[in-house]
């Protein structure tokens, strides 16, 4: 490898590559637990690196912590200044004189450091990271040792983000997230001032968060400015000069060789030698890997046709779906048509492997009705590859699904032509399933669908372990694909380009959308950041120095008022509680800058009331949302 590329301060930048291609590499020699074979990984001194990998380690004995408390650990200064700030306020109780004004300004300074570094505030925005990675009230006091591995790796993500470092490498940061949180850490991530280096199959997420992209390609890197989309165009450009050059240097080299070929035992014997010794010093230019599109048409997707409806092919009338009588979404309704692809999307548990389960029929309908079209023939992907035998091979496997011909079976050349298709060439196609790979197995899984000649495919999750090049020439195979294709997917990018209508999921319910996901994205980010949003205000009322209440910056709370009816929260509520802040912000100022309040008394009086206020105005907070939520 001889890869060559820098991080600039701010910068946030896209690492992108074939699975293998070393990118996990480059963060393990960028953080020291492995050594280059050559060259250097250069850090300035001072710079504080921050990363998360795929699969985050916790030490010894911080399971015992709760997920709060573990995350709370980033914040190590700030505990250390909050326990100088309570010896310091235990000894103004016995000083007096010379050394209590000491005191007093040591304390002072400490109190201003305190606020300054966001003293007031880290605790609020703990929280407010851990609600936006997806955690739950109820899940901020369980230890971390009930943690389930992909909770464990969201919160190291949060301790990362937390702990704001000037340099962050991201490795898959979205793995274990749902759409809601990958949606509140693109915001996260879009405003960070530090620098960041993020490797993500996610490209909605690296269009908006990305200012440069670097490609790991064959040991090289080659850096691109702007965002994802913008790395796909210079890119092609860059293939069609490579291509061009490519095509021009073998026209030299064939007119050379000719030439040489022609003179080395003539006259001109001198010439040919020189120009032999020119060609074997040529940097040769290398020929542009076009990628290879997943061939659709060695299956007979035929045309389904819904009798009474014409081209339409599904008919889902008011449909519940779940196990036994527990209704996990119902009030589904929507009819597709041939040719059409329904792109499903929603949080983790709302119902959308439950619905295609049962449009295949292995779950029955809880209510309502399924009509399907004549004739149509439906292949179901399983992201769990469960319709793999793992004690075949990759030509076996292929071979088993592929429709028969009249004469019997299907030549290997058939069938090797068709695994090229999908990136399985030579001896590949005798590799046993058990010994490939996550991506390995999903394309092949996908080639025995197509070779199956479905003309309605049911896929759950198709790009799940596919890297971006694999999840392109899928999307380009199946933009040709002349069947229906119903989709789950978390992959947004896939979503805008196969979808023609969008099914999102949420709260027992499902709602239409006519176009690809950006058609739906202001509804469906509009109504995950207000979850987000209610979420943290209810379980976590702000202090006077955090977020405000109100959308308009005042810390004041907003009144909201039902239709045809009264303000929930009183006059008098809203009223007490901006004294009461105004007093707290007072007495705030007063603590952290030396006054005429030397007294420690006065001191000790100034903390008590502080603790008072701030206690009354969490249970006051609490009072004016319960007003608000009824």
């Amino acid at each position: 490898m001889g890869v060559t590329f820098q991080v600039n301060p701010g910068e946030h930048v896209g690492l992108v590559g074939r699975n293998g291609a070393g990118k996990t590499t480059l963060f393990r020699l960028a953080e020291r637990t492995e050594e280059p074979d050559r060259g250097q990984v250069l850090l300035p001194r001072g710079v504080k690196l921050g990363v998360v990998s795929q699969q985050p380690a916790f030490a010894e004995g911080d399971t015992a912590r709760s997920l709060r408390s573990e995350a709370l650990l980033v914040f190590a200064e700030m505990h250390d200044l909050e326990r100088d700030i309570a010896r310091l306020e235990h000894e103004m109780a016995d000083a007096a004189g010379v050394e209590l004004d000491q005191i007093m300004h040591s304390y002072s300074d400490l109190r201003h450091r305190y606020e300054t570094e966001g003293g007031f505030t880290y605790q609020s925005r703990t929280e407010s990271v851990l609600y936006g990675l997806g955690f739950k009230a109820e899940d901020l006091t369980r230890p971390s040792s009930q943690l389930s591995g992909g909770q464990k790796a969201r919160l190291a993500l949060a301790k990362l983000l937390l702990g704001q470092p000037d340099l962050m490498l991201l490795d898959e940061p979205t793995n274990h997230l749902d759409v809601a949180a990958v949606e509140w850490l693109e915001g996260f991530l879009a405003s960070y001032k530090s620098a960041f280096v993020i490797i993500s199959h996610d490209r909605f997420l690296l269009d908006r968060v990305a200012t440069k992209i670097v490609e790991i390609d064959k040991g090289q890197a080659t850096v691109y400015s702007g965002n994802y989309t913008a790395y796909v165009t210079q890119r092609e450009e860059r293939r069609l000069v490579q291509a061009k050059e490519y095509q021009q240097q073998q026209q030299m080299i064939a007119r050379t060789e000719e030439f040489i070929r022609r003179n080395i035992a003539g006259q001109r014997t001198k010439q040919a030698k020189s120009r032999r010794k020119m060609l074997e010093r040529t940097e040769r230019i290398e020929a542009v890997n076009e990628d290879r599109a997943i061939d659709f048409r060695a299956g007979a997707a035929s045309k389904g046709r819904l009798p009474g409806f014409g081209v339409n092919v599904l008919r889902v009338r008011d449909l519940a779906v779940g196990y036994g009588k527990h209704v996990v979404a119902g009030g589904i309704d929507f009819v597709l048509g041939r040719g059409e692809r329904l792109g499903i999307i929603g949080p983790n548990g709302s119902g959308k492997t439950t619905f295609l389960k049962t449009l295949t029929q292995a779950l029955e309908p809880l209510e309502g009705e399924i009509d399907w079209g004549a004739h149509v023939k439906i292949g179901y992907y399983d992201q769990e590859l469960m319709n793999l035998d793992k004690g075949s091979t990759v030509m076996a496997e292929l071979a088993a699904a592929h429709p028969k011909t009249p004469g019997g079976g299907v030549s290997e050349t058939v069938l090797r032509n068709f695994l090229a298709r999908f990136l399985f060439t030579g001896d590949d196609v005798f590799k046993p399933v058990s010994a490939l790979s996550g991506g390995e197995q999903s394309r092949l899984a996908l080639a025995r669908l197509v070779c199956s000649g479905a003309n309605f495919l049911v896929l759950d999750e198709p790009t799940n372990h596919l890297d971006i090049p694999s999840r392109e020439a899928l999307e380009r195979a199946l933009a040709d694909y002349p069947g229906t294709i119903v989709a789950v997917s978390h992959d947004r990018y896939f979503l805008d380009r196969i979808a023609s209508e969008i099914l999102y999921f949420e709260k027992g319910t499902a709602r239409y959308f006519l176009g690809g996901y950006s058609d739906s994205y202001d509804f469906i980010h509009d109504r995950q950041a207000t979850e987000v949003a209610e979420a943290a205000a209810v379980e976590a009322a702000p202090p006077s120095k955090t977020k405000p209440i109100g959308t308009n910056g005042s810390t004041k709370p907003r009144t909201t008022r039902k239709k045809g009816g009264k303000a929930p929260a009183t006059d008098e509520l809203e009223s007490r509680i901006g004294k009461l802040e105004d007093e707290l912000s007072s007495l705030s100022q007063r603590l952290s800058s030396p006054g005429s309040e030397s007294r420690r008394d006065q001191i000790a009086e100034m903390g008590l009331r502080h603790e008072a206020i701030s206690s009354e105005l969490k249970r006051l907070y609490k009072e004016w949302e319960d007003s608000h939520t009824t």
